[in-house]
């Protein structure tokens, strides 16, 4: 492998090609379970590094693994073991190509921090909607190549309804670029789908032409304390009817939850003082209007009056300012570092029908309770999408390895669960590597079988992210 190196430097300059100690902070996945090797570190500047690298990388048969923020949550941009792949990190593509306030649509690079997009739309006057707790450090690409949900796809949607156009460099070395800011284009297959949520096995994303909206003239918060999980969704049936598409936000957490929180983060306040022990959900819940401002505001404070008087919320609290509105979100994106801070977690991100997730919360914690007594329920999620992080800790004096050694048998009952009301075992986060077993047990022969013949056909070496969403196997068998 010298002369791959030695090529390796001169296409993208020794500076840019990091091995040993200076390729570890690299090789990590973000939860910290698991650590790769890798031949090398690649930091292309451009599109057209990118390209000279996977052509490379495929005459010489090197796996590549593409990496963005590395803030995944089931390591999909973490190199195996085996330390035979190269991993790209897009973090030089961090530029802002084109903005277009007429059409509606901003272009970046792979490589823009999600916050960055956020940011440069608004100087133009737009809003481009995709939130998540990593906004200031996740690429947009890696939000791209997994399909981010995040905070607000009840009104806007998920990464795929947001981009209308990509550029990939596929396995080949050669690039394709889509990069079209049109709402219909109805030549063919739709290549985009392909790539977004293949999480970098079929190609590399390099940019995308990505859908702004009008910036909202208002916008409204609460916080409110709920009695049972089944309230929630009926307050979230009459916030649609009552709010329409202002209907923004709707995240639901325990109270456990925000427990650990004020535990792990006591400079962050409740918005509560004191709350009885019945009160075990809370909601975040929020409108964004381009309406007259008077209008959306009475409809906002006449359906919490009506949510009030028919006893579904017991109390409640509204942002007066955008920073009380923010330090409201900030509980809810704080709960996911408070799980990081408090030991091994067992993690499900899973989609069920809202009309399901009550009964299985209520079941589900019941069953596992029986099989690891203690378990402390750590529930929340984007509730008007049917997104549940249904995460477990152990119990309070459970040493790490104890809580791993549990976390097989209680995925599995988990997802068993939701696969049987419907559901989906991964709503918003990926397969990765971690999910893959999961996924061959729990989709049909047919659907791996479809999946397989698509990677075989755009990657017949399998050098592209080799080992994740599919199993390792041997492609040729998915010939047709």
């Amino acid at each position: 492998m010298k002369s791959f190196l030695q090529t390796l430097r001169h296409l993208i300059g020794s500076a840019h090609v990091l091995t040993d100690s200076d390729a570890q902070p690299y090789l990590t996945d973000w939860r910290r379970y698991c650590t790769g090797r890798a031949l090398a570190i690649l930091r292309p500047a451009d599109t057209q590094q990118v390209a000279d690298i996977v052509r490379l990388c495929s005459q010489f048969g090197v796996p590549i693994v593409p990496q963005g923020g590395n803030t995944g949550q089931v390591a999909a941009a973490t190199p195996d073991e085996t330390g035979t792949a190269v991993v790209i990190s897009l973090q030089r593509l961090n530029r802002i190509r084109a903005i277009d306030p007429d059409n509606n649509t901003i272009t970046v690079e792979a490589g823009c921090i999600l916050q960055a997009v956020q940011q440069a739309a608004m100087a133009a006057d737009r809003l481009f909607p995709l939130s998540l707790g990593a906004e200031g450090s996740c690429f947009i690409g890696g939000n791209l190549a997994t399909n981010a949900g995040g905070t607000q796809v009840l009104r806007y949607g998920n990464a795929r309804e947001l981009a209308l156009g990509l550029e990939v460099v596929t396995p080949g070395g050669e690039v394709w670029n889509g990069l079209r800011g049109l709402r219909k284009d109805n030549t063919g297959y739709a290549l985009r789908d392909l790539y977004i949520g293949s999480e970098g096995t079929l190609g590399v994303i390099t940019a995308a032409t990505l859908k702004l909206f009008p910036l909202p003239n208002v916008q409204r918060t609460a916080f409110l304390a709920v009695e049972s999980l089944s309230d929630t969704t009926r307050i979230l049936q009459r916030a649609r009817l009552m709010l329409g598409t202002s209907l923004t936000g709707f995240e639901i957490m325990s109270r456990a939850c925000l427990d650990l929180v004020s535990e792990t983060h006591p400079q962050q306040r409740l918005p509560f003082s004191a709350l009885p022990s019945h009160m075990q959900w809370y909601v975040l819940l929020e409108i964004s209007s381009s309406e007259d401002e008077a209008h959306a505001v009475h409809q906002f404070e006449t359906l919490l009056e009506q949510l009030m008087e028919a006893g579904l919320v017991l109390d409640a609290v509204i942002a007066m300012t955008q920073g009380q509105s923010e330090a409201f979100w900030r509980l809810r994106e704080s709960i996911t570092l408070a799980l990081a801070q408090s030991g091994y977690c067992i993690k499900h991100d899973i989609s069920l029908a809202v009309s399901m997730i009550a009964a299985f919360v209520r079941d589900t914690d019941h069953a596992i309770q029986q099989i690891y007594p203690g378990t402390r329920m750590m529930v929340f999620g984007h509730l008007g999408d049917g997104n549940l992080h249904y995460n477990l800790l152990g119990p309070a004096d459970a040493l790490p390895e104890t809580v791993a050694a549990k976390e097989g048998a209680i995925q599995s009952l988990v997802h068993e669960r939701v696969v049987a009301v419907g559901g989906s075992i991964s709503a918003e986060q990926g397969i990765g590597s971690r999910r893959v077993d999961d996924l061959e047990h729990f989709k049909s022969p047919l659907e791996l079988a479809l999946m397989r013949r698509i990677k075989q056909a755009l990657d017949p070496q399998d050098i592209m992210n080799p080992g994740k969403v599919l199993a390792k196997t041997d492609l040729s068998s998915s010939k047709t």
